[in-house]
């Protein structure tokens, strides 16, 4: 008799049934097209995020005291909580110390236990505690000056180290103050406004096939001398063996031209035109599908308003790279003025492309801009064969001889009625 399963199981669990054995198992298919299935393309880490962080980790730094050589760039690029902590910490430690040196100068001087008595003159007046002399620790190197503690001219010590306190105050004063002002007016926040296309396309221009990626600035106040490049982020190995992880070339989006400094008022479609001397010469649209690559954009130029330089970075995968498309425009003539539909600005449309590469394309080009000046050089009529190699040269050479024949006739002419005469 066959044994029955419970209905429930202890414990709050319940039996799960098992697929059958054809749905566990992925089902292979049977046409020969299919046998042999094609590598499934892995998605690729990006080497510059879409929003311009660079997503490489510095580890195993054994020289750490290369950060302290350079302190002033090390607390401005430490976060923002970090950056209180220490700016917090520094000037509490700072009053806490002076606090301390002027409690001891009392308590070796005696002012702690002879203030009350009538003559003794302290070396700072109503000092008579550790938090009064860390009150007034503060309100010297903050300049307050509440007029309540004072320091005498009979404390030679104390005059010492209130020049001590002055000087160092100052010092710290400009270092702190100075790394808050350089970490709130960097220009990173400026580069937020930058704005690149989601995706770069590749289609043909006049003639050419051209891969392009649009910007644009969001603010009124524009960067000043905006220049962009681009690199080609990927894996290399060279006819030696030697293998390159990471590999960057050089895009050339108008270096020789002056295309790459910028007018950015409007948003722009920047062009690099693939060539011989472009890393996707020889790639056509099959063969791009499976190359693995990064192009990494950088816009650069000054503030308007703060003449600083900023950088904005963005990236484009393999995959974000789409064949046979263009953007749409974004600017339209209104009464008086150009406006830009930025929400337009990422929006494309397919375009008739060849799918064969720039190389193909370009011989494809050649071939046919021949076909029709042999074919007009065959239509024309042969010339006739000249036995004077000179009349072929000067077209006057023939009516110069018609003359001469014709002054030949008229003498012969001539001669032969003189000679009919008696």
């Amino acid at each position: 008799m066959p044994r029955r399963e419970p209905a429930c199981y202890p414990c709050g669990h319940l039996k799960v049934k098992k697929l059958p054995k054809h749905l566990r198992e992925a089902q292979i298919s049977t046409e020969r097209t299919h046998l042999i299935a094609d590598p499934v393309k892995k998605p690729r880490q990006r080497y510059v995020q879409k929003d311009g962080k660079c997503n490489v980790h510095h580890g195993n730094v054994q020289e750490t005291y290369r950060y302290l050589s350079d302190l002033f760039t090390t607390l401005v690029d430490l976060r923002w909580r970090l950056s209180l902590f220490i700016f917090t910490l520094v000037y509490v430690v700072n009053w806490l110390f002076f606090g301390l040196l002027w409690y001891i100068i009392a308590l070796i001087r005696g002012d702690l236990w002879h203030s009350d008595e009538d003559g003794w003159t302290p070396c700072v007046e109503n000092l008579n505690s550790f938090v009064s002399a860390f009150l007034f620790s503060i309100e010297t190197e903050t300049t307050i000056g509440y007029g309540y503690r004072v320091i005498t001219e009979k404390c030679p010590e104390g005059i010492i180290l209130l020049l001590i306190q002055a000087i160092l105050g100052s010092i710290v004063n400009a270092m702190m103050v100075g790394c808050m002002f350089v970490k709130i007016s960097q220009p990173k926040n400026r580069a937020e406004t930058l704005m690149f296309s989601h995706k770069a396309v590749i289609s043909v221009r006049d003639n050419k096939l051209c891969l392009m990626f649009r910007v644009g600035d969001l603010r009124n106040s524009h960067i000043v001398e905006a220049s962009i490049r681009a690199k080609l982020i990927r894996s290399q190995q060279t006819k030696e063996g030697e293998f390159i992880p990471l590999n960057q070339t050089d895009i050339n989006i108008g270096f020789d031209t002056g295309d790459d400094r910028l007018f950015l008022v409007s948003p722009l479609i920047i062009s690099h035109e693939i060539n011989e001397k472009s890393p996707f010469w020889e790639l056509s649209q099959a063969q791009m599908d499976k190359e693995e690559f990064e192009i990494v954009v950088i816009l650069e130029g000054m503030v308007e308003a703060t003449g600083m330089t900023c950088q904005a970075r963005s990236s484009y995968l393999d995959k974000e790279v789409l064949w046979g498309y263009r953007f749409t425009p974004v600017l339209s003539l209104e009464k008086g003025f150009y406006e830009v539909d930025y929400n337009s600005f990422h929006d494309i449309y397919k375009t008739n492309t060849p799918s064969c590469s720039a190389k193909e394309l370009a011989a494809t080009l050649r071939e046919g801009q021949l076909l029709p000046t042999l074919s007009l050089q065959m239509s024309e009529p042969p010339k006739p064969y000249a036995l004077d190699p000179l009349s072929t040269l000067n077209p006057f050479t023939k009516d110069v001889d018609k003359e001469e024949e014709g002054e030949r006739e008229e003498t012969n002419g001539s001669a032969a009625a003189l000679q009919d005469q008696p």
